[in-house]
């Protein structure tokens, strides 16, 4: 909850969902989304006062997410979310599918829609669904991203933004629009009338129906801003121009920036998304981030933040394989051990290690999208940004300044202005920078550790084989 006049924050809540699976599988049931929205709700009013005082209300979430609905709009099996990575081998067949006597599959795609597939993208998941349960694929009159589904909740309204919908795989970000021959591939065979419409960033979804404001407690006719993806929320918190670099330290970790130029990477080590605001948002993950750091300090029986320096150790943190670079199957592999080296020493090169993917994540969404700005500080956020060996480190191996905003929970913050700009008429991005959403400590720059880096990327390199017989023992 958020003063719509200078950012404030008023009040929050928070509130669990759950979260089930195994074997590759993540699932979870929409309706539960709802009655965590109603509970978060209720303890952010308690705080913030009068519910006939919220003007507007929008919803950030998470990306990718399949969720399937009834004619009556209930959902026929809980969403497969972003992390399922079950329809893999249906992303490659979608790679597969598109092509021309000029242009192999990737590549398609990639100039096509901005994204390569991968098992994330909703697109896979349907095909995936399809396959293995017809008969919740035949029932379905309807499908929806997370935000969506919210959004219909709120206002009746079967509505999306084009930042969002960039992420289907069935969005063309060269158009704007949905790709009717993407469509029509035997593997998705997708009526267009089941997925809602994309609206443009300054639209609105509609006005609270009575039902939702009884439920939730606000008034009837309250605004319901259009909502949009995480990574695109969290942008507009930020207030991002173009060519300002982000780095998110989470669980897997994140970079992007704003482009006026529309990324397609055929590599797929970009994805060409849109943006939440009328640009594009070229995006780079790495799956071994903060978490990955917390396996190793656990290992090593130390704090995650006792590293210390020095040392001929090297680490690649490949826990959970990786993403960037491009090693789904690999495992975690440490070399150069003296007897010497001590358990901080080996620490420290596990976070140097998980720096430099996201670094070189970061060197080719600058080559994808607008060149990055040299002197624009790497704006750090996620959990890791609070803590000091994370910070440090990539200060240390990138050489450039950091800033760290003060503001928690920035995806919630750009939802914020996102119902702020629906109620004002302003754009949400100046809304942002209104607010001074980026207030916090900057750190300066060092002299950037390059050493480090080379022989990171050499040990990779070197270990290319290692990392690839894993994915055949």
């Amino acid at each position: 909850m958020v003063d719509v006049d200078d950012g404030a924050v008023l009040g929050w809540g928070t509130a669990p969902h759950t979260v089930t699976g195994s074997d590759g599988a993540r699932q979870s049931d929409p309706v539960e989304w709802w009655g965590a929205l109603g509970a978060a709700l209720a303890q952010a009013l308690d705080q913030a006062g009068p519910a006939n005082d919220v003007a507007a209300i929008s919803v950030g979430a998470q990306q990718h997410g399949l969720v399937t609905v009834d004619s009556r709009g209930d959902p026929v099996r809980p969403a497969m979310l972003w992390n399922d990575v079950r329809a893999a081998p249906q992303a490659a067949e979608l790679i597969a599918a598109l092509r021309t006597p000029d242009l192999e599959g990737a590549a398609h795609w990639a100039r096509r829609t901005g994204t390569v597939p991968v098992a994330s993208i909703t697109a896979a998941k349907w095909a995936w669904l399809r396959r293995y349960e017809p008969d919740s694929a035949s029932r379905t009159a309807a499908i929806r991203l997370p935000h969506d589904y919210l959004t219909e909740r709120l206002c009746g309204a079967a509505v999306t933004d084009r930042g969002d919908a960039s992420g289907t795989g069935w969005f063309s970000t060269a158009t704007d629009a949905y790709d009717g021959e993407i469509l029509a591939l035997p593997l998705l065979d997708l009526d267009r009338a089941l997925l809602p419409e994309v609206r443009p960033p300054d639209a609105i979804a509609g006005t609270l129906t009575p039902a939702s404001a009884a439920a939730l407690g606000l008034k009837p006719g309250t605004v319901v801003g259009i909502g949009t993806g995480d990574n695109m929320a969290a942008a507009l918190g930020l207030g991002l121009a173009a060519g300002e670099p982000v780095i998110s330290l989470g669980t897997s970790g994140t970079v992007y920036a704003v482009s006026m130029r529309r990324p397609a990477d055929p590599s797929g080590v970009v994805a060409g998304f849109a943006d939440a605001a009328g640009a594009f948002l070229p995006l780079s993950a790495t799956l071994n981030c903060t978490q990955a750091i917390d396996r190793m300090a656990g290992l090593l029986g130390r704090d995650r933040e006792a590293v210390e320096p020095g040392g001929t150790a090297v680490v690649l943190p490949f826990f959970d394989g990786e993403r960037t670079p491009n090693l789904p199957n690999a495992s975690a592999l440490i070399t150069g051990l003296r007897p010497d080296t001590t358990a901080g020493q080996l620490l420290q090169a596990a976070y140097d290690g998980a720096a430099c993917s996201l670094l070189t994540a970061l060197a080719q969404v600058g080559v994808s999208g607008d060149q990055l700005s040299p002197a624009a500080p790497l704006i750090l956020i996620g959990g890791g940004a609070r803590g000091a060996a994370w910070r440090d480190t990539i200060r240390r191996l990138s050489g450039r300044a950091l800033l760290v905003p003060d503001a928690a929970e920035l995806v919630a913050l750009g939802a914020a202005a996102q119902a702020a700009a629906a109620f004002t008429g302003e754009r949400a991005p100046d809304v942002a920078r209104r607010w001074e959403t980026r207030r916090g400590n900057r750190y300066e720059p060092v002299t950037a550790d390059t050493a480090t880096l080379d022989k990171i990327d050499e040990t990779l390199r070197r270990a290319q084989g290692l990392l690839l017989q894993d994915a055949e023992l």
